[in-house]
């Protein structure tokens, strides 16, 4: 535990190393111009990201960002067609141009307040196939003995956010997707453990500068997110 001395240590190392990452882009990005296309998934576009986005767009102000939001499957594909530069999705294999990987915990969640009414069957909402996140919760379950219902399906997160909090059923996401009515589940419940999630963060081969540095931004804005308490 850190004594209040500590804390205050913490939060002035914080600024320094965030002063010292805008002087590094500035110093990179000042002239640069061009475009660079990133994609990444939901999960990403509604948390960190922003502020990193925020810092690579004051340090570039000449580059448009062209920025691509929607489900692993669709981003990789466009990925694999050259209309993306840097890619952030959920990781199915280790590939040769990966600049990190980032994991987090799955976690159990369902409404807040905890309003969903239990049954022999949980009542379990998950995104249409395919999704990591679908075939790990199934996997557990069943794994475990668990019964379960398929209560509500989506193609997209803000469906899946609007099934769990109204109680609808409950669903496997990592940290991200706490707030806004969603909170983790009761140990009460008693469910079972769940793997962690890992996305890929990759670049694609001879990208442009601008992109490299938004790689290498992601990379380490990212990473330190995950590792935050």
């Amino acid at each position: 535990m850190l004594t209040p001395a500590g804390e205050d240590v913490v939060v002035q190392a914080r600024k320094i190393l965030d002063a010292h990452r805008d002087a590094w882009l500035s110093l990179k990005g000042a002239r640069t111009d061009g475009r660079v296309s990133l994609g990444c998934t939901q999960d990403f576009a509604d948390s960190t990201l922003p502020m990193l986005l925020q810092q690579f767009a004051r340090a570039h102000p000449r580059v448009r960002l062209d920025l691509r939001v929607g489900r692993s499957k669709e981003l990789v594909s466009q990925y694999d067609q050259g209309a993306v530069d840097v890619m952030i999705v959920m990781r199915q294999s280790a590939a040769a141009d990966e600049v990190a990987v980032l994991r987090e915990p799955m976690l159990w969640l369902c409404a807040s307040p905890n309003v969903m009414p239990l049954d022999e069957q949980l009542p379990l909402a998950v995104l249409d196939p395919p999704c990591g996140f679908r075939s790990a919760a199934i996997d557990a379950l069943e794994g475990n003995h668990r019964p379960y219902r398929i209560a509500a399906t989506s193609p997209s997160l803000s469906g899946l956010r609007a099934a769990v909090r109204a109680g609808i059923a409950m669903t496997a996401r990592t940290a991200r997707f706490v707030g806004d009515g969603v909170a983790i589940a009761p140990e009460r419940l008693a469910l079972p453990a769940l793997p962690d999630a890992e996305f890929s963060l990759r670049l694609k081969r001879n990208a442009e500068r601008s992109a490299t540095t938004l790689a290498d931004l992601l990379a380490d804005g990212l990473s330190k997110a995950v590792a935050a308490p």
